[in-house]
């Protein structure tokens, strides 16, 4: 893993940094970091780890550039409105550093995936914004015995940590059980402050470099807490428990994770084709609506207990949301209502394609 000398120039700063120099770039080049998701967290881990020069880097991420997405994911425009996330991340990161190599998945993360996927990287990198993405994740690099840097957010404080890492505590160490699904809502559903993943995915990539490099104290057995209205910092630790021993995959994870089941389930496609045959209910909040809808009532999720008795019963209820987790919620309350019409989830969301 010689360095070239267009690259010399390139990582001139960090090939004269003591702790890094030659050995450690050499290093960096040599590296297969996998970041998981390239939204708010992964926007910033992929900008430092490309520039840092981490030779190859895998981008795994399914969902495309929303206009809402622009607010914190500073890696894409307004033009870039509608297009992968995976490719546009990848396309513009190329412009920033023309020694690392991309690998773009255009898909979602899975348990039919995950393996085969993690044993082709040295290093995993959370940057995902739901439960039964982390756990499967977590317990994908504990099979794979590979060391894992995670990162959460949450309206104004986030979370860093480093799991798997020289046999340490994994996540499951510190969330053994799964919390209910309406106890932590994502940033669709009561926001987040834009700079704040920018922050904690810095701290994130900071952590790979650390491992890929050899330096300092990784954040292995800690979990770091990160206030930005107060600035304060806490870091917690806690000890490697029996929940770490993964044996292999659970079956389902958005089942693991408390995500409801529902009976009836369609397609974007298909409701257009036969729209006039149903109800509509929005269930997401008041500045999605307004942003985009496809139409029918709006009644968000929160407000729904006490609105029930104004949805109509003439026709099937098709309930809707951004991605068709509030949906699933939504039409589980009604179902133990007894609500008269029959309930159809839209799979995906008004979003999806």
């Amino acid at each position: 893993m010689m360095l070239s000398k267009a690259e010399r120039k390139q990582y001139n700063r960090h090939l004269i940094l003591d702790k890094i120099g030659e050995t450690g770039q050499q290093k960096l080049k040599a590296a297969k970091v996998l970041v998981i998701g390239a939204g708010g967290l992964g926007c910033p881990i992929l900008q430092y780890l490309t520039a840092a020069g981490v030779g190859t880097i895998g981008i795994i991420d399914n969902d495309t550039v929303d206009q809402s997405n622009l607010q914190r994911q500073i890696l894409y425009t307004y033009d870039d409105i509608g297009k992968s996330k995976a490719a546009t991340a990848a396309e513009r990161l190329g412009k920033l550093n023309p020694f690392v190599k991309f690998n773009v998945y255009k898909e979602y993360l899975s348990k039919d995936n995950s393996i085969a996927l993690f044993k082709e990287y040295d290093i995993i990198v959370d940057g995902s914004d739901n439960f039964a993405t982390r756990y499967l994740t977590n317990d994908t690099a504990v099979l794979t015995n590979k060391p894992l840097v995670y990162g959460a957010i949450f309206k104004f404080e986030g979370q860093v940590s480093v799991f798997n890492y020289k046999n340490s505590g994994t996540y499951r160490c510190l969330y053994p059980t799964a919390p209910k699904p309406d106890s932590s809502p994502n940033c669709s559903e009561i926001g987040v402050l834009g700079v704040l993943p920018g922050i904690i995915g810095s701290l994130q990539a900071n952590e790979t470099i650390k491992i890929i490099c050899e330096l300092g104290e990784v954040l292995a057995n800690k979990l770091l807490i990160y206030d930005t209205l107060t600035m304060n910092q806490m870091v917690l630790k806690f000890d490697k428990s029996d929940a770490s021993n993964i044996k292999k995959l659970e079956d389902d994870y958005e089942f693991f994770c408390g995500i409801e089941k529902v009976k009836h389930e369609i397609n974007l496609e298909e409701l257009h084709q036969h729209k006039e045959k149903y109800n509509l209910l929005d269930v997401r909040e008041i500045v999605e609506r307004e942003e985009f809808n496809i139409g029918g009532m709006h009644i968000p999720l929160k407000e729904l207990p006490l609105k029930i008795k104004e949805l109509p019963t003439d026709k099937p209820l098709i309930v809707y949301c951004k991605i068709g987790d509030r949906s699933k919620r939504a039409i589980k309350f009604l179902e133990n209502n007894n609500f008269k019409s029959s309930l159809i989830n839209l799979k995906g969301g008004c979003f999806s394609r």
